[in-house]
Formats: C-alpha cells, sequence, structure tokens
C-alpha cells in the first residue's frame, strides 16, 4: 500500500525501472450484471428507453435468475404477457455472469524475468501512460507469474500530512519509525471509542467493540483488526475471545500442539496463518495442500467446492485424536477465512497505522482533522462530522476566508496563543482548485470587495457567485446575498471588446440592493448545499423545539 495521491508515481517507477517489455497491470474480467444487463439487452431488443429504465428501475444489486414478477412489471407500466418483452427478459437472465469486456486490475503488476510481450499481447490501458496485459489474475495464478499488488491508502497520505503540519508548526519531525510508542492516554482514548477518523477503528463495528476489547498493548490493536472482519464473526471467534480476554472463560487446548498455535489469540483462531498452521498439526496436511485449502476458502463463494477439503480435514482430525465436534467446531471457523480473514502480518501493519492516527489524534487533534480533510475522500464520515468531531476535542474551526484560505485547510494562529483550522477552498463544491491557486497567488495585502477579487485574481463571474454562495466574503462585511449579489452584476469579458459598446446593458452600474438577512435555518442549508458542513449550527439543533417526546426518535 502507498499513500493514494503518489500511488501513480510508484506505478511509473515500476515503468521505468523493468521497462513495458517486462511490466504491465493484470487484466480484469468484467461480466454482465444488473442493469447493465437490462440497459445492453433492452437496447439490442429495440425497447423504449422508457420500458429500459422502468425495468431497470424494479432491479436492487444484481439480476437474479427468479427475475422480476410480474405483479412489479405491472406497477411500472409493463405487460408481463407481452411476448417481446419476455424474450428481452430471458436473454437477460441468460447473459447475466457473462463476460462484456476487459479493464485494468485495480492495481496487480505483473513482472517477468524475460519479455513479457512475448508471453502475452499487451496493450495501452484507458488512463494514460498505462499499459495493461490481456490475461487476468486467475490466469496469472494458474501460471505462477509474480503478481505484485500496488495499492494506495488514503490513511497514509493523511499521516504524511499530519507529520508536515506537525513539523511546520510544533517544530517536531515525526516518522512512523519515530513516533512515540505504548502511549497510555492513547490507549485510554481507544478504550472510550474515541476513534472518529482513526485507521480501522472508525466504524461503528469497531467502536463498539473497542470499550470491550479495552486495548492497552499494540498486540491488543492487532488482534482489533483482525476480529471485527466478516470472517472471525462468521465463524463465532469473537464472543469466545471476549469471554477469555475477561476472564469469564477458561482457556484450554485440546492439544500442547495446538495450544503452541493458538496460544496468543486464548485458543481462537484469528489469522490465516492460524488457520494453516490448524490444518497441517490438526490434521495432517501438508504445507501446500493447507496453502491449496486457503485458495479454496478464499473463492469457495464464487465456486463452492471445499467439499473435498472438509472431508479430508475431518478424517485428519479424528485419525489424530480430535472429537468430531472439535473438528466440525474448527473447520467452521476455518471456513469463516473465506470471507475476508486476515493474515496476521497485515493485521500489525495495519494496526501500526491505527497507532499512529491515534497518537495524532490524541496528541494534535487540530492537524490531524486537517490532514484528515485534505485527504478526502477517505474513510467513514463525511467533512461535517470530521469538522464537528475536532470541535468536540476543542479545536477552533474558522470559516473559509477569501483572506485567509488556502486551496488546502490549513492551521493558522488563533490569536490566543493557539492553533485553529482555517477551512480550505478546497471545501466549496465544484471549485477547481486552479481557481483556488488564483485567489491565494493574487491575494496581497487582502482583497477589499467583491470586484477587486474578480479583477486581480481573473474569476469568471460564475466562480465568483459560487464562493459568494459558501460565503467566503464575511470578512469584507459581506453577507452571503450581498456577496452573490455583487457577484451576479459583474460582467465577463467580452470576447469582441471592439463591438463592445454596441450590446445592450454594456457599462450599466447595478443599483446597490438592501437584501434582508437570511435566518439562522436558510444560513445552514446554504452551507451545507456549497460546503456539505456548516460552522453555525446543526441541522437537527434548528427543529428541536418541535421535537415533542413521542417523536423524538429512540
Amino acid at each position: 500500500d502507498f499513500e493514494h495521491e503518489r500511488r501513480e508515481e510508484v506505478i511509473q517507477h515500476i515503468y521505468d525501472r523493468y521497462g513495458r517489455h517486462r511490466a504491465g497491470l493484470c487484466a480484469t474480467v468484467i461480466h454482465y450484471r444488473g442493469k447493465r444487463a437490462v440497459r445492453e439487452v433492452g437496447t439490442a431488443m429495440g425497447l423504449t428507453q422508457d420500458t429500459i429504465a422502468a425495468l431497470s428501475s424494479q432491479l436492487w444489486g444484481f439480476f437474479t435468475g427468479d427475475g422480476l414478477q410480474d405483479d412489479r412489471l405491472r406497477e411500472v407500466g409493463l405487460d408481463p404477457a407481452n411476448r417481446h418483452l419476455q424474450r428481452t427478459m430471458a436473454l437477460i437472465e441468460d447473459i447475466i455472469g457473462f463476460p462484456r469486456h476487459l479493464s485494468q486490475h485495480v492495481g496487480g503488476f505483473i513482472i517477468t524475468e524475460g519479455r513479457l510481450d512475448e508471453l502475452v499481447p499487451i496493450e495501452n490501458a484507458a488512463m494514460e501512460d498505462r499499459t495493461v496485459i490481456c490475461w487476468d489474475k486467475d490466469d496469472i495464478d494458474t501460471l505462477g507469474i509474480l503478481k505484485v499488488d500496488v495499492l494506495s491508502l488514503g490513511m497514509l497520505s493523511c499521516i504524511r500530512k499530519a507529520f508536515d503540519l506537525v513539523a511546520q508548526h510544533h517544530g517536531t519531525r515525526y516518522t512512523l519509525a519515530t513516533l512515540p510508542q505504548e502511549d497510555p492516554k492513547v490507549y485510554d482514548m481507544l478504550c472510550r471509542a474515541d476513534s472518529i477518523g482513526v485507521f480501522q477503528v472508525e466504524s461503528r463495528a469497531q467502536m463498539n467493540f473497542l470499550p470491550r476489547m479495552k486495548p492497552r498493548t499494540f498486540y491488543d490493536l492487532v488482534i482489533e483488526v483482525a476480529i471485527v472482519r466478516p470472517g472471525p464473526i462468521q465463524g463465532d471467534m469473537v464472543h469466545p475471545y471476549i469471554r477469555r480476554r475477561n476472564k469469564q472463560e477458561e482457556v484450554s487446548f485440546p492439544s500442547d500442539a495446538l495450544g503452541a498455535v493458538l496460544g496468543k489469540t486464548l485458543g481462537v483462531p484469528l489469522f490465516q496463518e492460524q488457520a494453516m498452521q490448524i490444518a497441517i498439526i490438526g490434521a495432517g496436511f501438508t504445507p501446500e495442500e493447507a496453502d491449496r485449502l486457503r485458495r479454496a476458502l478464499a473463492t469457495f463463494k464464487k465456486h463452492g467446492n471445499i467439499s473435498d477439503f472438509k472431508n479430508r480435514f475431518l478424517r485428519g482430525m479424528a485419525k489424530n485424536g480430535y472429537e468430531a465436534d472439535f473438528a466440525a467446531r474448527c473447520f467452521s471457523q476455518i471456513e469463516g477465512f473465506g470471507s475476508y480473514g486476515f493474515p496476521e502480518s497485515h493485521a500489525a501493519s495495519f494496526a501500526f497505522l491505527v497507532y499512529a492516527s491515534a497518537w495524532l489524534k490524541c496528541h494534535h487533534p487540530g492537524v490531524f482533522a486537517c490532514a484528515l480533510l485534505n485527504a478526502q475522500p477517505m474513510g467513514f464520515y463525511a467533512p461535517a462530522q470530521i469538522v464537528r468531531d475536532a470541535r468536540a476535542h476543542g479545536v477552533t474551526v474558522l470559516p473559509v476566508c477569501v483572506n485567509d484560505s488556502y486551496f488546502d485547510n490549513s492551521m493558522q494562529p488563533d490569536g490566543q496563543g493557539g492553533l485553529a483550522l482555517r477551512l480550505g477552498f478546497r471545501q466549496i463544491k465544484g471549485l477547481r482548485e486552479e481557481d483556488a491557486v488564483w485567489i491565494s497567488a493574487a491575494r496581497g495585502n487582502g482583497y477589499r470587495s467583491v470586484e477587486d477579487v474578480w479583477r486581480r485574481a481573473g474569476l469568471a463571474p460564475v466562480v465568483l457567485a459560487r464562493l459568494a454562495e459558501a460565503d467566503v466574503f464575511a470578512a469584507l462585511g459581506l453577507n452571503r446575498r450581498a456577496a452573490l449579489w455583487e457577484a451576479k452584476a459583474l460582467r465577463a469579458p467580452l470576447p469582441l471588446p471592439l463591438f463592445g459598446g454596441d450590446i445592450e446593458g454594456e457599462g450599466i452600474i447595478e443599483p446597490a440592493a438592501h437584501l434582508p438577512q437570511m435566518e439562522l435555518g436558510e444560513q445552514v442549508v446554504e452551507d451545507y448545499a456549497a460546503m456539505r458542513l456548516s460552522l453555525r449550527a446543526h441541522p437537527v439543533a434548528l427543529i428541536r423545539h418541535l421535537l415533542t417526546p413521542s417523536d423524538t426518535p429512540p
């Protein structure tokens, strides 16, 4: 995993280092699914766009073999007895799952010692400066060719930006290697489930689990990352682990050999390596057989072929003296790893980022929120929740300002010896980075009016209107409506100035308008429309007085 903003650098470095004749991205096969199948088959069969839209509107997720019920077709004005429609529906069902085209894998790189272009066709990808081979990952696995996944992680960008801000404003340069370790304050914060924005433990499921887990060491975070996953949850591993951790259940092992494998996780298999070791030690699998079991578990939902492994596993456990109930429970737990179980090394590296992001949130909440906003889109929470959480941690958040903001969110003196988070122009929907750069570059000692911004920054009136809608001119003494009035009154430069005097309205000066102030509710609505957040009030606070106890949601 690399910073999501710099992954393309890594991809191009691989091309430069190994050459395009020896390196290329893996393909992935795109199949017909749901609405796409309806749209394309319907078009080929000559259905009208209205009929196709009506059919598509009745789909949730994938189109199933059961098709659509007759009453649902009638609901949208279609006749289920129509033979042409019936033939179309049958063709849609037939084409579901059929390959449609090749696309590029999200990051699977193929690197060969010899010439790759002598082994498989290579073609240019849709993205500039990328090339893709015509085989997918399953072909590569079958042939035993090396595939390296070059993936991106938004939290790496966030942490790097946070370290830069700490160095800029506090004079201390941190890296992942020099961050203070095992800080009790960090674990105290996590035990309170105060983890909005923290990598991997910010979901509602993780926030619910943190107070039960009560992590106090780094390895506790490794387990935290691994245990709240579909695999361990479906394998019924979560509750036994918590009971044993809280001394509510005795930790026991059916044999010393399995105790050596499961001891550090209190007898509950949480990692893929443990699942493979159980198969080797308990059921007598060879390492090669255990690896094939792991691969089969990873794809059994797609191919449904693990019965041979299950029988082999149960026979092996019985042969080695383990009870049938224990063997069945072990395989059920191992089976759960087919639903995204973690290798221990993966969980440990993710836990490292959990600790780093939690440390930043604990000791530099303003910096962390600023970096998190600048690394968007990523994570579970929208900017509004991130800003609200930062303010709950004592961070002063300042609005976007034409004279003080930059494209990125930034940390600025708060006038009381501390730092405040100044929202940047990137929070304004539809505003280009190029326009924000022009605003800050031409600012000098500050703008005095909307027209001043127009003349010095060279922005189009439509951009100024977007800025006015975000209330960035408040520092100039202009409320949102007054600023928008001035922005709308400006004229864009004419393409033919020679004939400018002949155009009706040229040179007319709009009279000043005394517009009424917007109510708080209107301000909040406009804030969310322009920036998806508001510093004025929470939307629910505006109607709280209207809620009676019987109307209050549970």
